[in-house]
């Protein structure tokens, strides 16, 4: 969301805990050990907005973010084992973006970028997806890139969410509302001619701010300013019921992508030099592999209350208890109220 529009459109702070319908954990250091894949800082100080991460499948533990707004077309390579940019992509052939909120990598190896915001709370009668190749080598570059424009079958959008199918290559955005958004499928392939519609699937998702598939595209998972949850994914476009995931205390919680092997999910926000959380995936009773979920299992990190609504405190069985969750959960009311103060007064 563009820093000239994000305070007067955020919702109340009350609201914002009950929609995400998530367990909230605090924000603490990776336990292993430093290296890729793990906790790490942003510390280029041109990313400030940071809105997006993708896992790089060329580069190991390499992920591609960027700024939401005011910056230009730029990409950004991050290292996860030093926090420091090791590329810099200028995309070339396509227009002045507006606000750019998401990122993804297809199987056919291309970065899929989505200039989806709408600061004007969905006026714009089409939004952007930029397509370019994931770079072989790291180093800053321009790299050319396909322009598709995109409209919504039922009317503008304001979406933060593109999600590229990992098997079939299918583009997916989910609009950002506190509650009845949408989840839109894009054409079996999209056309830089004309006008590529997308369509509601007909789930309906709350708040969303970035969502990732699963490396083996069985699970879609999809975030907001305080929660994260998994859903089942059906192949039409249709979710399972919603499993709460354990999600880290992040600020501005704009971001969430698995890692490259699918073994654990990680979390960025946005903020000058923010940090991004690694989450594991846990492995379940009757597992075959590591990073894998069984066919019909719950989703990493899911609490078995985790419903439609997905409202209420974490189970007693689930390791965490409901105090701890209370307090975290009036923790995280009273630091987004000072921050929603703290940015009201910047704007005047």
């Amino acid at each position: 969301m563009s820093r000239r529009t994000r305070t007067a459109r955020r919702r109340p702070v009350a609201a914002a805990v009950l929609a995400a319908g998530a367990v909230l954990l605090p924000v603490v250091p990776a336990s292993a050990a430093s290296g890729a894949d793990q906790d790490f800082v942003i510390e280029d100080p041109r990313i400030t907005e940071s809105s997006g991460l993708a896992a790089s499948k060329r580069h190991p533990g390499v992920y591609w973010t960027h700024n939401d707004s005011d910056d230009g077309a730029y990409l950004y390579a991050v290292d996860s084992r030093t926090g420091r940019t090791v590329a810099t992509v200028t995309m070339t052939g396509v227009g002045e973006p507006r606000d750019v909120e998401a990122i993804s990598l297809g199987p056919d190896g291309n970065l899929y970028v989505g200039d989806i915001g709408d600061n004007l709370g969905g006026t714009w009668d089409h939004v952007w997806i930029y397509r370019l190749p994931e770079p072989a080598e790291l180093r800053d570059q321009a790299v050319a890139a396909t322009q598709f424009t995109v409209q919504y079958e039922d009317g503008p959008r304001d979406a933060e969410a593109l999600m590229v199918h990992p098997k079939t290559g299918r583009v997916y955005l989910a609009s950002k509302k506190q509650s009845g958004g949408r989840l839109y499928a894009g054409p079996g392939k999209l056309s830089a001619q004309g006008v590529n519609v997308f369509r509601p699937t007909g789930a309906e998702v709350d708040w969303v701010t970035d969502g990732a598939f699963s490396p083996d595209g069985s699970e879609l998972v999809l975030r907001s300013y305080l929660g994260a949850k998994a859903y089942d994914w059906k192949g039409d476009g249709s979710l399972g019921e919603p499993r709460r995931l354990s999600a880290p205390l992040l600020g501005q919680s704009e971001s969430v992508t698995y890692t490259a092997d699918g073994t654990g999910l990680m979390y960025g926000a946005e903020g000058a030099r923010s940090r991004v959380v690694r989450v594991d995936v846990e492995k379940r009773d009757g597992e075959g592999g590591e990073g894998k979920t069984p066919e019909g299992a719950k989703s990493p990190g899911a609490t078995d209350s985790g419903g439609a609504g997905g409202g209420g405190e974490a189970d007693e069985g689930d390791g965490k208890p409901s105090s701890t969750v209370g307090l975290v959960v009036v923790g995280a009311v009273v630091l987004a109220w000072l921050g929603l103060r703290k940015g009201r007064r910047g704007a005047k």
